[in-house]
């Protein structure tokens, strides 16, 4: 029994978008952000209980609507008319592929020796709801195929000898907590709206919130009951608004807003102001107009632009409430003075209320001591820095290994995951004669089964142990450091791992960022650090072993990638003991452990000691130098060496 959907507190842009959806499904779905706890789930599965029902032919697997079928369907030629209820399908994070797009049927593969073809989730979530929980967390190539489907509206399967071509057009709605990860960029665009929901403050509303769950876990039947009227007034709103949602006008006027609200927040592409005309359309048809007017591209904007405006991974999505307020003012004025007025007015385009990139920053103290954070060098595309071996890790893009839900590469008779069907096939077909075969089902012994052997990207434990005493923080030097691993932070974003940072300074090292799969926290530290004092390169190393240790207990799966950002030299020990030595001993104790590493080396100047290669060297890991962290730097010499 699903919590009915009018009886819901609060969450009411939640409720707007979700019901626009349902009035225009072309608007391109909803991805719920939000803290843990917050009824994301709860309010989206209330949806279904609410969308009109379809008109399908009957017997039809791909819902086919009956004035309109799909002349590429399998399941054609198409008789008749039926009507059934609008679905919501759930796509889980740990889907198979063959879950998704479909798969050979294996039962008339096996008994009638013929190639069927058995639909998959985006079949069934046809013309529907397709609702993906934890959206964030879904294996990139599950994300892969959903972008596919969602950008031509069909789902085309080409595998195990199957060809299939059918229609998957869905209203796609995700739900995700940004604590645990952000969402690959080509899949965000791809939800028309979005909403952050949190929780309440007001005493009356959580009060309300706790009244009327417990109300339903006594008795979910008598609750619902309560709200079928409030339901169904709303489902019928739903049904008069779609009637009407052709017949609505979107004058030529609010286009021109809808343009230069859209491009004063620079925007890519066209996508934002297609949708945000959808949606200001189904708005204006939901409040029962027959014109598009300016609260209504109001509405649209706070709901189809705040995932579109994020510049970087790091930046907060959300639209800067003044800037949207300066941005629609700006439309009025231009169309009431027309086209040819200069849109920017005598004092040049509004910024925005930033700095510009290179715009002086306070300069701290000279010397060693404590200084303040240094800004950043621009960020570049990292090299890709891979952890050697085949590993057993989560789903990721960062090094090679074993996946349940990877690509097949070949059958194996002792290893794998799952039946690989054809190798089984191939391998029973040559004895059907010797086994007695008279029908036209497969004879198979228990030699012909073959597993599939499945290979994929793993994500991994990326862990930063950066150098912040006073050898590096010449404010040229620690600016294109942190510019460095904001940049490899930026690549371990979208390559889905999970991040640490540890930094050492003065007498001591700390973790900064304790192991999290929250990217962007990661950042935002870095962008806070503060240098100087001496360099307890040792104890920074220290630390790092036993941040891994707890790490490998409480993750023995993910595999760990040091990257050590140092000049190599060491000032700071404890006991008297020489700095260097105590380093180099706590780098030994590393290697031991087996922990792949990358040393970057960040000593500057005309005299280079090499002290950080000589690290490496007992780490058992590789040096590069900081430029050589950029993959446009690898790709140069590359050409250069093919052209010589």
């Amino acid at each position: 029994m699903r919590f009915p959907f009018s009886a819901i507190v609060g969450h009411d842009d939640l409720r707007m978008a979700l019901l626009l959806n349902a009035v225009h499904p072309g608007i391109g779905g909803v991805l719920v952000r939000g803290e843990k706890g917050t009824a994301k789930s709860t309010i989206v599965r209330a949806l279904a209980a609410l969308l009109p029902a379809v008109d399908v032919v009957p017997g039809c697997r791909f819902a086919c609507d009956p004035a309109n079928p799909d002349p590429a369907c399998p399941d054609a030629p198409h008789t008749g008319a039926d009507q059934r209820p609008a679905r919501l399908v759930e796509l889980p994070v740990g889907a198979t592929e063959d879950r998704l797009v479909g798969s050979l049927d294996l039962e008339r593969a096996l008994t009638e020796g013929v190639r069927a073809y058995q639909p998959g989730l985006l079949a069934a979530a046809h013309r529907g709801v397709l609702y993906v929980d934890e959206v964030n967390l879904l294996h990139d190539h599950l994300v892969d195929l959903l972008l596919d489907a969602a950008a031509m509206g069909r789902a085309h399967v080409e595998r195990e000898g199957v060809s299939v071509s059918h229609a998957a057009s869905f209203l796609l709605v995700g739900t995700m907590n940004p604590e645990e990860g952000e969402l690959r960029p080509q899949l965000l665009d791809r939800f028309g709206l979005t909403v952050h929901v949190v929780s309440s403050r007001d005493v009356a509303i959580r009060t309300e919130v706790i009244r009327r769950r417990l109300a339903f876990e006594a008795d979910p039947s008598g609750f619902a009951a309560k709200w079928t009227a409030a339901d169904a007034e709303l489902a019928a709103q739903i049904v008069k608004a779609r009637t009407a949602l052709p017949g609505v006008a979107l004058p030529d006027s609010e286009l021109r807003r809808i343009a230069s609200v859209c491009a004063s927040f620079e925007v890519d592409g066209m996508r934002a102001d297609l949708v945000v005309a959808r949606t200001a359309v189904a708005h204006a048809a939901w409040r029962g107009g027959d014109a598009v007017n300016a609260d209504d591209v109001e509405v649209a904007v706070r709901l189809a632009l705040p995932h579109r405006r994020r510049r970087d991974p790091f930046d907060e999505p959300g639209i800067d409430e003044q800037q949207l307020q300066d941005a629609l003012q700006n439309a009025a004025e231009q169309e009431n003075e027309g086209p040819d007025d200069d849109p920017d007015g005598p004092d040049g385009p509004d910024d925005g209320g930033e700095l510009p990139r290179n715009a002086e920053q306070p300069q701290g103290s000279p010397g060693g001591g404590d200084q303040p954070p240094v800004p950043p060098a621009p960020a570049f595309k990292a090299r890709l820095l891979q952890v050697p071996g085949i590993g057993e890790g989560a789903p990721g893009r960062r090094s090679r290994a074993t996946a349940h839900n990877g690509y097949v590469v070949r059958p194996s008779t002792v290893e794998g995951n799952g039946l690989h069907l054809v190798g089984t096939l191939s391998a029973a077909a040559p004895h059907q004669s010797a086994r007695g075969r008279d029908g036209a089902g497969l004879v198979l012994r228990g030699q012909d089964l073959r597993l599939a052997v499945r290979e994929g990207k793993e994500s991994n434990l990326v862990l930063f142990c950066v150098d912040a005493s006073g050898s590096m923080a010449a404010r040229k030097r620690m600016s294109a450091v942190t510019g460095a691993v904001l940049s490899l932070l930026r690549d371990a974003y979208q390559r889905r791992d999970k991040v640490g940072v540890v930094t050492f300074r003065g007498n001591s090292a700390e973790v900064t960022l304790p192991p999290t799969s929250s990217v962007d926290a990661a950042a935002a530290r870095l962008k806070g650090l503060r240098t100087g004092g001496r360099t307890p390169l040792a104890d920074g190393l220290l630390r790092v072993r036993r941040v891994l240790a707890a790490e490998r207990l409480r993750d023995p799966r993910r595999r760990p990638l040091l990257v050590l950002l140092t000049d190599g030299r060491a000032t700071q020990s404890a006991g008297g003991r020489d700095p260097m030595d105590d380093a180099m001993r706590a780098a030994g104790m590393l290697a031991a452990d087996g922990i792949p590493n990358i040393v970057v080396d960040c000593e500057q100047g005309y005299v280079k000691l090499g002290l950080a290669s000589r690290l490496a060297a007992v780490l058992g890991g590789t040096c590069l130098r900081l430029a050589e962290l950029s993959a446009d730097q690898v790709t140069g010499v590359v050409r250069a060496a093919r052209a010589a």
